[in-house]
């Protein structure tokens, strides 16, 4: 199944989640199409620069979702970018939810009528599509923040990722290194119980801690409430489907002027239904989407913290080494040295951490008024319609 950009272009930009990317026209990262084979997706990542460290100013790759989780762990694990944001890996593509409604549907078809099956069918084809193209997008979007940041944008490995054109898998993780996150993860979760005992030195990182966790809860509150309603407005739409089958289905019996009566009404439930499956779409892109979004960003936020308390963690233990070493007059040297390095880290660590959470704060707060502004106006749009709708059925049942 391949998008098909041309046809959906105005329409993929209006729906589409805003992360507030800066709009750096030397360097511009887009996924203009897409192919789902089965359970494997295949984006093709298109760029345009005017930077000389490219080879040329336009070209294309082909690339797949385990490409994107290769890069984005390259990143997480360079010592370099310690102090800062490293944009959340898109997740990997689901479609198994639509697939089962697919099949349950071809399963239940005996018991529908030919109508109601067809527009459940075009409903359930409707949600795989949107499922595909949130897919494209968040993949897109991790691109983009990557080219808007004004470090990780010269990263080599990205680099390579955009512009090599052949197949990525040699680069991928073999086997063993995949052990070796596995046994890091593990340390990072002991390590977390030892620096949870460090005193924070730093009011701004302190207070930062407490704001992410905080808000971290609530986001995930939020997000969990906002797939409820969208589901609630998508359950809605399906039930008009069997409303508006029903009505058609008593008016063939009717020849009196009661038919007239229930095509009418049957038509009404046949274009609610159609308003209220995009109030659905609209509120899963311009708010449930958003929100698990950020609920990746924050985590990431809170990486950068982690990192940073393990960098304080390792200063206030090689100033415990200088100690030692200057009361036993042993080795003083190295540990001088090894506690300068620790501190350089440290502060470097602090200065860029101090940079990246205030551009979070700020880009959080232009994202979050974007899309609930736009969400806003589409829902007033939407409730007109479903007013004018009303009216003219209810109009028409008066007259005649």
């Amino acid at each position: 199944m391949a998008s098909t950009p041309e046809e959906n272009d105005n329409d993929s930009k209006l729906r589409s989640v805003s992360v507030d990317l800066n709009n750096d026209t030397s360097f511009m990262i887009d996924i203009p199409d897409a192919l789902c084979e089965r359970d494997k997706v295949k984006f093709t990542v298109h760029t345009k620069t005017t930077l000389g460290t490219f080879q040329n100013p336009e070209f294309s790759v082909l690339r797949q979702h385990e490409d994107f989780i290769w890069l984005h762990d390259t990143l997480v694990e360079t010592e370099e970018y310690a102090g800062h944001i490293i944009p959340p890996s898109p997740p990997k593509p689901d479609f198994e939810s639509p697939r089962e409604k697919m099949h349950k549907l071809g399963e239940g078809e005996a018991t529908m009528t030919k109508e109601e099956y067809t527009k459940m069918k075009q409903e359930l084809e409707a949600e795989y599509l949107a499922v595909f193209k949130k897919t494209v997008q968040v993949h897109e979007v991790f691109l983009q923040r990557l080219s808007s940041h004004p470090v990780l944008s010269k990263d080599r490995n990205f680099q390579i990722f955009l512009e090599y054109d052949q197949d990525l898998s040699v680069r991928r993780k073999n086997t063993k290194e995949m052990f070796g996150g596995f046994f890091r993860n593990m340390v990072k979760t002991a390590d977390e119980v030892i620096i949870s005992g460090i005193k924070e030195v730093d009011d701004f990182f302190d207070q930062e801690k407490t704001f992410l966790l905080d808000y971290y809860n609530k986001i995930r509150d939020a997000t969990t409430k906002a797939e409820k309603m969208t589901r609630a407005h998508k359950s809605v739409a399906d039930d008009y489907i069997h409303f508006s089958a029903t009505l058609n289905s008593l008016s063939a019996d009717e020849s009196t002027a009661l038919k007239m009566y229930l095509l009418k009404l049957a038509e009404l439930f046949e274009k609610l239904r159609k308003v209220e499956g995009r109030v659905a779409s609209d509120e899963d892109l311009k708010l449930t989407e958003l929100l698990r979004y950020y609920m990746r960003d924050i985590q990431a936020a809170k990486d950068l913290l982690y990192r940073r308390a393990r960098a304080l963690a390792d200063y206030e233990n090689s100033n415990k080494a200088l100690e030692k070493a200057q009361l036993k007059s042993k080795e003083v040297q190295q540990a001088e040295e090894h506690q300068q390095l620790c501190c350089q880290k440290f502060e470097k660590l602090s200065e860029s951490g101090k940079r990246e959470l205030t551009s979070f704060k700020g880009r959080r707060v232009v994202a979050f008024r974007k899309n609930l502004i736009e969400m806003a106006e589409l829902e007033i749009k939407h409730a007109k319609s479903s007013v004018s709708l009303l009216q003219s059925c209810i109009d028409m049942l008066k007259t005649n």
